[in-house]
């Protein structure tokens, strides 16, 4: 056989392996759906029978007996399950908007969920998190570890004004945790920028899954001088470049020149036609807020701030300061309303 001819049908049979891999995506996607809803309407018949003082702790081991007896081999039966498919309608039956979405995702992900959540919201986020995202129950497990629900509560809060600059900002937060990355207390920029493309499916997982790796030390050349990008994204959902600069220091209001000096070399240089205008992200260990707030104030570049850190995050500091920020919001609504009150009365 030649080689022509045996590319040739390389190529087809690769073409009937996507068939059959598409087909697989399909068939495994309906078999959750239908597994999901057998385990909420098993969920609401033992719900509504306990209710009704028609069944007790017994007759939920009985009834898993029962299964294991007339069904050799069967899984997801064991008594403490059939009390999680109750937990599990009795959780979400008032909320109409996840059901469709607790379809989308494995039970092991919805027990993960259920389970380690402490509100409706938190766990509306990580629902969605994850069935838009397709996340194995490890990534799902990591976001959760890393508070994710949390920062992204905090990043909004803090962003807010700056998100109307650019529309790609609200891909971005303002904090991230690359606690999978092993470096020395003392480090450079170029150790912390190897690190990362080392990690690479972590540091994605970190960003988001729309975020595809375009290159690291990437270069534009504007007149006759080469400059070089810490590391460049590119956004599938927002359809933009994404321009990373590491920092291993504090944010300084000099850091805003340099990325909006890259922003521009890669709108007018690199970015295609139908592509969005490009965002930048400083990522620096610690920044000032009101530096931030003051070094945005006049840039025009869809551009944020950012600070990590290399470690798990506290979960009592961050729930401390979102509840701070969150007051802090409400304080300055009243206001809002008050002036707005107050303007309403002289104009009657």
């Amino acid at each position: 056989m030649s080689d022509e001819l045996a590319q040739k049908w390389y190529k087809e049979f690769n073409e009937l392996l996507t068939i059959y891999e598409n087909a697989k995506v399909k068939v495994d996607y309906t078999v959750n759906y239908i597994i999901i809803d057998m385990y909420w309407d098993i969920g609401k018949y033992i719900s509504e029978k306990i209710k009704n003082n028609s069944w007790g702790k017994s007759i939920v081991k009985e009834f898993s007996n029962f299964m294991q007896k007339h069904h050799a081999g069967i899984n997801g039966f064991s008594p403490q399950n059939i009390w999680r498919m109750k937990q599990f309608y009795e959780t979400y039956k008032e909320n109409e908007k996840l059901s469709a979405v607790l379809r989308e995702i494995s039970w092991t992900n919805n027990l993960t969920i259920m389970s380690r959540s402490k509100t409706d919201e938190e766990r509306e986020f990580y629902l969605t998190l994850t069935a838009k995202n397709k996340y194995s129950t490890r990534e799902l497990e990591r976001q959760i570890k890393v508070l994710m629900f949390e920062r992204k509560e905090i990043s909004d809060i803090v962003n807010k004004p700056h998100l109307s600059k650019g529309k790609g900002l609200k891909a971005l937060r303002d904090n991230y945790t690359l606690e999978f990355i092993d470096l020395p207390k003392k480090y450079k920029e170029r150790d912390l920028q190897k690190a990362i493309v080392l990690n690479l499916k972590d540091f994605i997982l970190e960003f988001g899954k729309n975020f595809a790796f375009v290159g690291e030390n990437y270069r534009v050349q504007v007149g006759n001088t080469d400059f070089f990008i810490d590391l460049l994204f590119f956004n599938r959902e927002l359809q933009c470049l994404v321009a990373i600069e590491l920092k291993v220091d504090k944010f300084e209001p000099e850091h805003m020149g340099q990325i909006e000096f890259y922003l521009e070399a890669l709108d007018s240089d690199v970015k295609l036609p139908h592509e969005n205008p490009s965002v930048g992200l400083i990522l620096c260990t610690a920044k000032d807020d009101t530096v931030v707030e003051y070094a945005l104030r006049r840039s025009m570049s869809p551009t944020l701030i950012a600070d990590y850190q290399l470690h798990l995050p506290d979960k009592k500091i961050l729930e401390d300061k979102l509840r701070e920020l969150q007051n802090i919001v409400d304080m300055q609504d009243s206001e809002a309303l008050l002036l707005e009150g107050g303007i309403d009365d002289e104009i009657e």
